[in-house]
């Protein structure tokens, strides 16, 4: 997941699939859900135990020598699935396994009221980003611990909040609703994948192979975050992405650099400068071709919006100690982050990198580099001519080989529509305000997959935090924010179940 980038709110828009069923918003019938709050609470400690047994199994799907500890994981959560009551299986892919739960008999069947029940489909994921840097994290990142100072308690650990602490809050929300009622209130499917963390490719293929079995309603997505100052919210606007690895190859071994230095070709200095010049130095536009291709501006009205919610770039870069954007020339920091795409170099390799110094010249150099997309752009010519952009720059001798990291378009869900709406009532009259629609500068291609293999649109609810340091040493999750997710599920599920939302909260969708 990324969903460390700023938010935005956005206008209430549709279900599609949800309206053409005559889903209307009704605040009739509700269940009286104290009991099963007031059970949340007692047995929070309870939920913490399993919250970390979950976190000590080093879940990272992007290292081979972790495969055993996914399919660890997936075992793991498939027993906490079966112990409360839903029909869960571990499901082969080419790739780490996936989780596939269903509890499809909902308090609604069984009440004969002629209701049609809601049937929704839970998306999560168990694996976890590698810990590097280990010297930077305080603790194991894989011995989650409570802590708790003047700034209040969090749980810090790898996957604390992306995404096993999101996944449990649901999974405890599921369990205390079982408990005390019986049967969940409407139809409940869950996947949860192994492969979020390194690229996702098998989700589709796993999506479209089962697109009967997984298909419901509407697909409940819980892999972002709150806006600051804890105020709940469901994000509708993502970036899409692409992923490469790029590796120049030059001589045929490491060579000595007072030997070779000027008369052979060296891979970093010429992998520095052809991933340099993606960019032009002025204006800080990708110079490649048809890169803004479908690209359009916010409008003006969008634009002052924005400009009230972020009056200068300080308030975007501030918190991580910057204060000049870095991006296109003439855009604001909130609008580089949340409407123009980018393109980002995140690691590089290559010679002697260790203690002390060794005078290589080496034989090659690497570079993992991924484009953050917007609405309009399609993945696969933009990696095509990353690709062609290397290759026209690389002089004789050289060769450059890729290797893809997946790609995704980038998604707006549908906005309007009693289930949103449910929701957004629901999280409000759990978290004493009103709840908002917000965007993303980060990817989650399963909403664009979602709707691609199964049709459905996607709710994307998150409790995360900006300061969770997610892929980050010592990534925490408040513990405000597993405690109030799980009731918040209770409250979201209720709502969806019964098309409508708590009594008395009205308000506070008119004010979101």
């Amino acid at each position: 997941m990324s969903a460390d980038a700023l938010h935005f709110p956005r206008p209430v828009r549709t279900f599609p699939r949800l309206m053409d069923r005559g889903w209307t918003m009704t605040t009739t019938n509700r269940r009286d859900l104290t009991p099963v709050l007031d059970r949340v609470d007692r047995t929070l400690d309870g939920s913490l135990e399993r919250l970390f047994e979950f976190l000590r199994i080093p879940s990272i799907s992007a290292q081979p020598a972790h495969a055993a500890d996914c399919r660890r994981a997936a075992d793991w959560l498939c027993a906490e699935l079966k112990a409360i009551g839903l029909d869960a299986s571990v499901r082969e892919t080419p790739g780490h396994p996936m989780v596939v739960a269903h509890d499809r008999v909902a308090a609604g069947d069984a009440a004969g009221d002629g209701r049609d029940v809601p049937h929704v489909l839970f998306y999560g994921h168990y694996d976890v980003q590698p810990v590097d840097p280990l010297d930077l994290w305080h603790s194991d990142p894989f011995a989650p611990q409570l802590i708790r100072d003047a700034d209040g308690a969090r749980i810090v650990a790898r996957g604390a909040s992306d995404d096993k602490g999101q996944v449990m809050t649901f999974v405890e929300a599921l369990r205390a609703l079982r408990a005390e009622q019986g049967r969940l209130p409407l139809r409940v499917s869950m996947v949860i994948e192994g492969e979020e963390e390194s690229g996702g490719a098998n989700l589709l293929p796993f999506l479209e192979a089962n697109r009967e079995e997984l298909r419901a309603d509407v697909a409940l997505i819980c892999d972002t975050g709150m806006l600051e100052g804890g105020v709940p919210a469901i994000t509708t606007a993502l970036r899409g992405m692409v992923g490469e690895d790029v590796t120049i190859h030059c001589a045929d071994r490491d060579l000595h650099s007072g030997l070779y230095g000027n008369a052979a070709r060296n891979p970093l200095e010429l992998l520095c400068g052809i991933l340099a010049s993606v960019r032009d130095p002025r204006t800080g536009r990708v110079v490649l071709p048809g890169f803004y291709d479908g690209v359009r501006d916010p409008s003006p009205e969008v634009r002052a919006q924005w400009r009230a919610i972020a009056p200068s770039d300080a308030d975007v870069l501030g918190p991580v100690g910057l204060s000049v954007p870095a991006g296109e020339l003439g855009y604001t920091a909130v609008e580089q982050t949340w409407c123009r795409p980018t393109f980002e170099i995140n690691g590089m390799t290559g010679g002697y990198a260790g203690d002390g110094f060794k005078t290589v010249l080496p034989a090659r150099a690497s570079a993992k580099v991924s484009f953050r997309l917007v609405s309009g752009q399609d993945p696969a010519p933009i990696r095509d001519a990353f690709r062609a952009h290397v290759r026209a720059m690389l002089p004789p001798d050289c060769t450059a080989t890729f290797e893809s990291h997946g790609g995704s378009r980038a998604s707006v869900v549908p906005e309007d529509g009693p289930a949103l709406r449910a929701a957004l009532l629901a999280l409000g009259a759990e978290w004493g305000r009103p709840a908002v629609t917000i965007g993303s500068g980060g990817s989650i291609p399963v909403v664009s997959e979602v709707r691609q293999a199964l049709g459905m649109d996607s709710l994307l609810i998150g409790f995360a935090r900006e300061d969770d340091r997610i892929h980050s040493p010592n990534e925490k999750y408040d513990l405000v924010s597993f405690h109030r997710g799980i009731r918040s599920w209770v409250r979201v599920l209720d709502a969806l179940a019964h098309d409508g939302a708590p009594d008395g909260t009205r308000d506070m969708a008119g004010a979101a």
